[in-house]
């Protein structure tokens, strides 16, 4: 069965279940503390590294932001992505495999020796933040506003696999959502350092155009961050009248397409997901997807600062 986040993950403040859990997430932090101080962390002066990668665990949106960045390099150097292989991760590699040249290895180290290998300029890494064992050129920690941080503690008392003043070592931080009203969490992060990075997107719908917003629908996703796309839906003005959330990489079964359709021909509704799910579908008549992009807010600051990493010999 696909593992669901328990409620309590993302609460305001820590209820009693992430109290419970409290002696199990400091033994997990030691022992990934002890871990990253035993392994030495390797540079590939070969080929340049970017790491798009989270903290919290879920949806923050670091796939986007991966073909956003190849987006704006591809035009001038040769650029690839990586993404450590999982066999429940099918959905993302589609997408990435379709917009550039995708390594997937249950070994990171691997993908990138394969990179250098057919010449490849920049390596875009879909995750990866936690790997001990490369030194990344540039990374970034990904959020999404919606979730924020949570409770705010490790695994398994909340949602981060790291503490969350550990964003200080990483330099750039990357809000994905539609939410504008991120001054709050800005001032969070300028707390444990002023000197961080904070770059914004949201997500902009790329065929919406083709739906009657006089019509219902019914939404569902498997994604991790589910209420960020029904919000870009409503914003929108499409009417939802029923909406379904699935665990992130959710694996469905004809059963449970059955269900969705004849639910919605009870509400007489059309059903819309997302590209990520779609793919996943086998190109089922009976659902629509949105194909949605990721627009960067200050992008002209977050290209000048990550254009660095291929500018620096």
């Amino acid at each position: 069965m696909k593992f669901k986040k328990p409620k309590f993950w993302d609460y305001n403040r820590p209820n009693f279940l992430s109290y419970l859990f409290f002696p199990v997430a400091i033994l997990l932090t030691n022992i990934k503390s002890l871990i990253n101080l035993t392994t030495k962390k390797k540079k590939y002066p070969l080929i340049k590294t970017i790491c798009v990668g989270n903290i919290y665990l879920g949806g923050t949106g670091k796939t986007s932001l991966s073909l956003k960045i190849n987006e704006i390099f591809k035009k001038k150097i040769n650029t690839c992505f990586i993404k450590k292989y999982y066999p429940d991760q099918i959905d993302e590699q589609k997408i990435l495999a379709n917009h550039g040249k995708l390594f997937k290895s249950k070994d990171r180290s691997l993908s990138i020796e394969q990179a250098i290998g057919e010449n490849f300029q920049l390596a875009i890494f879909d995750d990866g933040l936690q790997d001990p064992s490369i030194n990344y050129d540039y990374s970034i920690v990904c959020f999404n506003i919606d979730n924020w941080i949570g409770n705010g503690l490790t695994i398994p008392s909340g949602p981060l696999r790291e503490n969350i003043k550990n964003l200080k070592k990483y330099k750039n931080i990357f809000l994905n959502g539609n939410n504008e009203n991120v001054d709050g969490i800005k001032k969070y992060i300028h707390n444990i350092d002023p000197n961080i990075n904070i770059y914004q997107g949201e997500y902009i719908p790329l065929n919406i155009n083709e739906f009657d917003k006089s019509d219902k629908y019914l939404v569902f996703s498997g994604i991790g961050n589910h209420r960020t796309f029904v919000s870009m839906l409503k914003k929108n003005n499409l009417n939802i009248v029923k909406e379904i959330e699935f665990p992130d990489h959710y694996r469905y079964l004809q059963r449970e397409i059955d269900d969705i359709i004849s639910i919605s021909e009870k509400l007489n509704c059309k059903i819309m997901t997302t590209e990520k799910d779609y793919v996943k579908l086998n190109n089922n008549n009976k659902i629509f997807y949105i194909k949605s992009e990721l627009k960067i807010i200050n992008q002209e600051t977050f290209i000048n600062d990550i254009s660095q990493v291929y500018e620096k010999n």
